[in-house]
């Protein structure tokens, strides 16, 4: 019997984890909301791929979202925040909008830490302080903007706000950190509250809607615990209490079944699979085998991919989702974010170099690797359009042609 339920939460877990099929990438962690899309990546015999160009972008760890042939990221000069649109196929900057915030280095190179979301003709930014824009996605215009602390009484995490807005029909979604508004929605048109719930500490996590136990709901990792919502009024459907060093869970949660959440962060605190059973929690295991302390691992059937330990020296390793059990580690691949792209894992190291391997829970099988960036990189990279995108916390910004 025992034998028999792995082998269905395994191939729940490959059903669920299916990417959808789409050229753009919207959102942080792409349109899966998980990091793992369909595009082919077809790879020269040498395993190393042609850059197409670069730019410069400011100073930050913010990533990249891709639609209508633009590419949208933030970064930090002088004594500004920038979003900035470039031309995705070609790089020329289109646009840029900046607005006046502190560089803010605190254990590594400040900067702009969270990623923008395209919707429509809309770009949603917000920055480490708790400025909020929507602006023009076509001329960088602004259409409205608010300040998390200023209007809406968020409590600033102690690293900044690094969520991404999520946008969800009429509402785009943050976590805010506010005694009574810790969640909150605004409406898409105007910045106006929508609603408002929950008194946790923010994370530094991107909130996302999953459908869970057959339910739409809005999962959202604190600084604390993590949180199911009702993205219609944000009332809590169930609550995960999960305490970290510093209250730094930044790994988006990943789905690895219908009913079946993996939570990770580092400092040593490891991760856990978290069922919900009938609107209630239950732990089904937690271990050490992965903790993840920025970027967040990549399901791909019944295994996920990430990086264990903190920034500076964590390897690559993949893990068994029923079990928790390492299937593999690589201690070659040390720190950095990983992302999938039609079977094939796509991990850009600490030190800038890419890495491309199979996705395959039977061990590292490494197809290709070059160095590409030369500073600390930890944004996630961004697979669109037959286009890699990667860039480091300096700000330097390299396309690659897959």
């Amino acid at each position: 019997m025992k034998m028999r339920v792995s082998l269905l939460i395994a191939v729940v877990a490959l059903v669920g984890n299916l990417p959808v099929r789409a050229a753009d990438w919207l959102h942080y962690r792409g349109p899966s909301g998980n990091g793992v899309v369909a595009e082919s990546v077809n790879l020269p015999a040498s395993g190393s791929v042609p850059v197409l160009w670069r730019a410069k972008v400011g100073v930050g760890t913010s990533s990249f979202v891709v639609g209508g042939g633009r590419l949208y990221t933030m970064g930090h000069e002088g004594d500004s925040d920038y979003v900035h649109c470039l031309d995705a196929a070609t790089g020329p900057v289109l646009w840029s909008y900046h607005y006046p915030v502190s560089l803010d280095p605190n254990l590594f190179e400040g900067g702009t830490r969270s990623t923008p979301t395209l919707a429509g003709d809309s770009v949603f930014a917000v920055s480490h302080e708790g400025q909020l824009l929507c602006l023009n996605s076509a001329t960088g215009a602004v259409r409205w903007q608010k300040h998390l602390v200023k209007d809406f009484a968020g409590r600033k995490p102690d690293w900044g706000f690094s969520g991404a807005p999520l946008v969800d029909g009429t509402a785009v979604i943050l976590d805010c950190g506010a005694l009574g508004g810790s969640t909150i929605a605004l409406d898409v048109k105007t910045g106006q509250l929508l609603w408002k719930n929950g008194s946790e500490i923010a994370g530094y996590a991107s909130p996302l809607i999953l459908t869970v136990e057959g339910k739409r709901t809005l999962v959202v990792f604190k600084g604390d615990a993590l949180v199911g919502l009702d993205p219609a009024n944000g009332s809590e459907l169930w609550k995960f209490p999960w305490k970290t060093s510093y209250n730094i869970n930044a790994a988006t949660p990943v789905q690895v079944a219908s009913d079946r959440l993996l939570i990770s962060s580092g400092y040593n605190t490891g991760a856990s699979v978290v069922a919900i059973e009938g609107g209630k929690p239950r732990e089904i295991w937690r271990n050490k085998n992965l903790r993840s302390h920025i970027n967040s691992p990549v399901p791909w059937g019944d295994v996920v991919f990430g990086v264990d330990g903190n920034t500076g020296g964590g390897n690559l390793v993949c893990l068994d989702v029923a079990t928790g059990e390492r299937r593999w580690e690589e201690k070659s691949v040390k720190g950095g974010a990983v992302i999938a792209a039609a079977g094939k894992l796509i991990v850009v190291s600490e030190k800038g170099d890419i890495v491309f391997a199979e996705a395959r829970g039977d061990g590292f099988h490494q197809i290709g690797r070059q160095p590409v960036l030369s500073q600390r990189t930890w944004a996630q990279p961004v697979v669109s359009n037959g286009r890699l995108y990667v860039r480091d916390n300096q700000g330097t910004l390299i396309c690659l042609g897959l």
